[in-house]
């Protein structure tokens, strides 16, 4: 059964004096993709520009803005409405001399490489080991994500945006991106191509249609084997109509929803709002 979720995702910045001039990166539009049909999205900004839109590497929809007038304060305002279908079947996928082809492993070289974010560690190339143990590649996965959801405790606060897998998984909680990186990071230490997912997740399961209620981002992986498969290891709820994409990558530096430098004074988050209502 599909939804028609829209979203409205507001940024802002308060600076305490004029800045002059900043260059700014928004990835905060939900793409049409198998799964989800994107029927509106706009950006609004303060100051008044007009961005720049362009995909990027990772086939991300990205809105590039500089801003040359004097301003105190920035505000980006998302807003879009997406048709979401049911989780796909999960396929049969490759056995694991399949995923060990040298073809394989060089077209996704990048994404079973260690980052700064997901690291690499001997405790988890043991987890890996037991996990992928008389599992199909397809089962290893996900029982790699059911491993964190089972590891990790969901707390807000105990990690900070640039935390890595290991401090998040030394510290034994996180919030979903701790999860999805300490999941990428066990995927890849199994042998299976994984890459981070950004969007949001309807937190309400029998959502009422034309309810509004406060979201938030949300973070959750997908892993190849032979076919692109989704898990979600922070809720281990399966991804279909409850969740939005929005952006994909090897970890959370190549997905953040805004990103930018400026020239001038010190920055004050205003804080981030989200609101997500079903409308059918």
């Amino acid at each position: 059964m599909s939804w028609r979720i829209a979203i409205r995702h507001r940024t802002g910045y308060r600076y305490s004096g004029p800045v002059r001039a900043s260059y700014n990166e928004a990835r905060l539009t939900p793409p049409s993709i198998g799964g989800q049909r994107t029927l509106q999205a706009s950006l609004a900004i303060t100051p008044g520009v007009r961005p720049l839109r362009y995909l990027d590497y990772w086939g991300t929809t990205v809105d590039a803005f500089d801003i040359h007038v004097p301003h105190t304060e920035l505000v980006v305002l998302a807003t879009s409405l997406v048709e979401t279908a049911g989780p796909r079947p999960v396929p049969n996928g490759l056995d694991w001399s399949g995923l060990a082809e040298p073809t394989v492993r060089d077209r996704f070289a990048e994404l079973l490489a260690t980052t700064a974010y997901v690291r690499a560690e001997p405790e988890l190339t043991e987890v890996g080991r037991s996990l992928r143990a008389g599992s199909p590649p397809v089962e290893a996965g996900l029982r790699a994500a059911a491993w964190t959801h089972e590891t990790l405790r969901y707390q807000r606060g105990a990690t900070h945006v640039h935390t890595s897998s290991a401090e998040a998984r030394s510290a034994g909680m996180g919030v979903c991106q701790d999860f999805a990186h300490v999941t990428l990071a066990l995927l890849r230490a199994i042998g299976l191509p994984a890459r981070y997912v950004s969007g949001y997740l309807h937190p309400t399961v029998d959502a009422e249609v034309g309810a509004t209620t406060a979201g938030e981002s949300h973070a959750w992986v997908e892993f190849w084997a032979g076919d692109w498969i989704a898990a979600d290891p922070t809720s281990l709820t399966e991804v279909g109509n409850r969740h939005v994409l929005l952006a994909r990558g090897r970890d959370y530096a190549d997905v953040r929803p805004l990103s930018g430098i400026y020239s001038g004074p010190t920055a004050q988050l205003l804080g981030v709002s989200v609101e997500v209502s079903r409308l059918g």
